[in-house]
């Protein structure tokens, strides 16, 4: 399979408020993060930070503006492979041990790394046998009602678990924006606890959401959220 070069592994794209998404294209769509960087005026925020086959912050130079907050929506290793390149790392408590020990097992590498979710392999010396997410162990635990402060802009913590035990939303109220993790987004949902998960939906159902930028695929509107959410509960309960 081709090897890509460093410099070629990500993209970007400018969207409104001040959010862009940085995503890794040569990896398939179903395994690949969405990262998302977001402005404040003292602080930044990263949502998910990718599989950490190539520096995030060498390649991307809207990372090292400013101080900048790295938030796990969860653990999976696609959420958290450049975590370790942040001075502040934020996650759910339940999911605290994941980011200080790190196995291929705990992060679920083992059962979805291989050169088959490549389109293209990152360079060397890569090797899927031997992926594994570094250690970044987290500088702050963030739980139900917390918010995250970056001085001009305000996110609620949701803890939303079903995917995972420690699984987490970010609210902004004001401009009705919503990053979403895995909870959901615009592609085939993997409710891991589906019981949990179904009350989750519940409970999400009404926020007068805008937008959300979910863990993976395109962005999308309310109106899609809550056919995504109607779908799914529509079909549990029958």
């Amino acid at each position: 399979m081709e090897t890509v070069s460093a410099d070629a592994w990500y993209e970007t794209e400018r969207l409104d408020n001040d959010v862009t998404y940085i995503g890794e294209p040569y990896v398939k769509a179903f395994y690949r993060c969405n990262i998302w960087h977001v402005k404040g005026r003292d602080k930044d925020m990263l949502v998910d930070s990718g599989m950490g086959v190539v520096s995030l912050r060498e390649h991307i130079p809207a990372v090292t503006e400013k101080a900048c907050i790295a938030v796990a929506s969860h653990t999976h290793f696609d959420h958290i492979g450049s975590h370790h390149e942040f001075e502040e790392r934020l996650v759910h408590p339940s999911e605290a041990n994941i980011m200080s020990v790190p196995t291929r097992e705990n992060t679920c590498a083992d059962q979805y790394v291989t050169d088959d979710i490549f389109t293209a392999l990152p360079p060397a010396p890569y090797s899927s046998i031997e992926y594994n997410v570094r250690r970044a162990p987290a500088t702050r635990l963030i739980d139900e009602g917390d918010v995250i402060d970056l001085g001009d802009r305000i996110f609620e913590v949701l803890h939303t678990p079903g995917h995972s035990v420690g699984e987490i939303m970010l609210w902004e109220a004001f401009t009705g924006i919503l990053f979403s993790g895995d909870m959901i987004y615009d592609g085939d949902l993997i409710d891991n606890d589906v019981q949990v998960y179904f009350e989750q939906m519940k409970r999400i159902y009404d926020m007068p959401v805008r937008v959300v930028h979910g863990g993976h695929f395109p962005s999308f509107g309310g109106e899609r959220y809550r056919e995504i959410i109607r779908a799914y509960l529509d079909e549990k309960e029958a």
